[in-house]
């Protein structure tokens, strides 16, 4: 760096025509001191072995302000450029803000931290394509400008957010199109946030910085670079990628893991659960990409698809000779906070001719408590169209009986938390106790999930619980097989009527890894 302030100084005198061009350089240095004048003086000297103050280091120094100055149109069009987008930058909107009132429309590339700290040059060529899409989808009657690393704005002069916040939406889908960077494909992920401004209520500087804040609450949004190793971000970056194309490339499977009535001695129901099958990766576990699909915003969607997949498999159960076996399907907090989720439901069913009355959606007890008046209104319209509500985990939340007595459910659903070992625990056989009368009282049914040993199933069975969800039955399943095995009368009476441990070497035929 002290070589190029000696070239840049020196060929100012020597040349200024020619130096004019090393003039942005010069600049852009000279911005980044508190002190421009001490800065360049220091290096001068430096330079030129030279101490103390003299005529030249000054001289030189002096040249550059006075070339700086007769150039000042030339410099503030550079420093109002990004160098990477080649939109204005937050000097430029700034100005534009200070005319009048408007909308400030903000844009986020949400993955490039991640994306930066595996390849910086990729990350670059994806904010270059971005600032292409909005600057075309902006038009000439709206500023685009990049305020920051990843961030971008919109300024719609004179609107409303009424007439604002549906132009952004249109913008923020069309920027999450795919990208084809360096050959390979990319799903960008877009946060949008707005605020309207008035330059005579607060500054337009201070403005900005306030959509800053706005849009990180709304999304939960950690600032700073990622602290992760580049080889985990790496993979985590590449998944997400992945997960986002297998949405549509048709890579996830459903599976289902069947619920048992002890009466019966039959599979009355079955968990509709999802799976990926990558086609590098092979089978990917929920655990791992489930938590990726909710960082990436995907778990709504993910959601959407396993309820339309499980009513289409139970709609043609009847056919295939299993009449009255209900599915359940998981929903979460995502899916409840969207606006028309028990009509997503309705049109769900009729499109694939399922009964109401054979379906049942899961709730955790946390997230069915969140908010209980929104809840109940919610689960009052679901429950009117026939189909059932259950609380999945019940015991490990933290909802009071008043709570819960809000709320109109059918099922609870016992967490594995406290079946395992409730043959010999005593804590374990008080809660699970207390859960089966409260559920009689309330006139609705008890499952007990994750069943795994004989004893745990035959102690529940003593006292009170006929319903069970478990390994020592049945793992998650294909459709296939879960036709199979719910067709299996003998296997299941056995695993009823057993009260030894199954052989680890000869093990349920049924029970498949998840």
């Amino acid at each position: 760096m002290a070589a190029a302030s000696i070239a840049i100084g020196v060929g100012i005198l020597i040349h200024p025509a020619a130096a004019a061009l090393l003039l942005p350089l010069l600049l852009a240095i000279t911005l980044l001191h508190a002190s421009a004048e001490t800065y360049w003086l220091m290096r001068l000297r430096k330079a030129f072995g030279i101490k103390g103050s003299y005529p030249l280091a000054r001289g030189i120094y002096a040249e550059a302000l006075k070339l700086i100055e007769a150039n000042r149109s030339m410099a503030q069009r550079f420093v109002q450029r990004h160098g990477v987008s080649g939109l204005p930058t937050r000097e430029k909107l700034i100005q534009a803000m200070a005319e009048g009132p408007g909308v400030l429309g903000m844009i986020e590339f949400a993955d490039f931290d991640r994306l930066s700290a595996i390849d910086p040059e990729r990350a670059d060529h994806v904010l270059a394509e971005i600032a292409r899409r909005i600057s075309r989808m902006a038009g000439p009657s709206r500023m685009a400008a990049h305020v920051d690393r990843a961030h971008f704005a919109l300024w719609f002069a004179g609107s409303s957010e009424d007439e604002a916040a549906p132009a952004l939406q249109a913008i923020a889908y069309a920027l999450q199109d795919r990208m084809l960077i360096d050959g390979e494909e990319l799903l960008p992920v877009i946060r949008l946030g707005h605020v309207a401004c008035d330059p005579d209520i607060a500054p337009a500087a201070k403005l900005i910085s306030r959509a800053f804040s706005l849009l990180a609450s709304r999304h939960g949004m950690a600032s700073g670079p990622v602290d992760q190793a580049s080889k985990a971000v790496s993979c985590d970056f590449a998944l997400e990628q992945d997960l986002r194309r297998a949405i549509t490339a048709g890579e996830f499977e459903t599976w289902f893991q069947p619920f048992l009535d002890a009466r019966t001695q039959s599979v009355c129901g079955a968990e509709a659960l999802i799976r990926w099958r990558h086609p590098v990766r092979g089978l990917v576990g929920p655990a791992e990409f489930i938590p990726l699909a909710e960082a990436a915003g995907l778990a709504a969607e993910l959601g959407t698809w396993v309820l339309d997949a499980a009513c289409r498999a139970a709609g043609n159960w009847t056919a295939m000779g299993l009449p009255g076996v209900k599915v359940a399907v998981n929903v979460s907090g995502h899916q409840l906070e969207r606006e028309g989720f028990d009509n997503l439901v309705e049109r769900t069913l009729g499109r694939h001719g399922l009964s109401a009355r054979l379906l049942e959606l899961e709730l955790t007890e946390s997230i069915a408590m969140a908010d209980s008046r929104t809840a109940a209104q919610l689960f009052e319209r679901i429950r009117a169209s026939g189909a059932a509500i259950s609380i999945d985990d019940f015991g490990t939340g933290f909802s009071s009986l008043s709570s819960l007595k809000k709320l109109s459910f059918d099922k609870l659903k016992i967490d594995r938390e406290f079946v395992t070992d409730v043959d010999s625990r005593r804590d374990c056989q008080a809660i699970c106790q207390s859960i089966i009368a409260l559920a009689r009282g309330l006139g609705i049914s008890v499952l007990a999930e994750g069943v795994e040993r004989p004893e745990e199933m035959l102690w529940l069975r003593r006292h009170g619980c006929n319903l069970f969800q478990g390994f020592y039955f049945a793992r998650p399943m294909p459709e296939a097989d879960f036709l199979a095995f719910a067709r299996s009368g003998q296997t299941i009476t056995s695993l009823f009527t057993t009260h030894a441990r199954p052989s680890p070497a000869e093990p349920n035929s049924y029970a498949r890894t998840a």
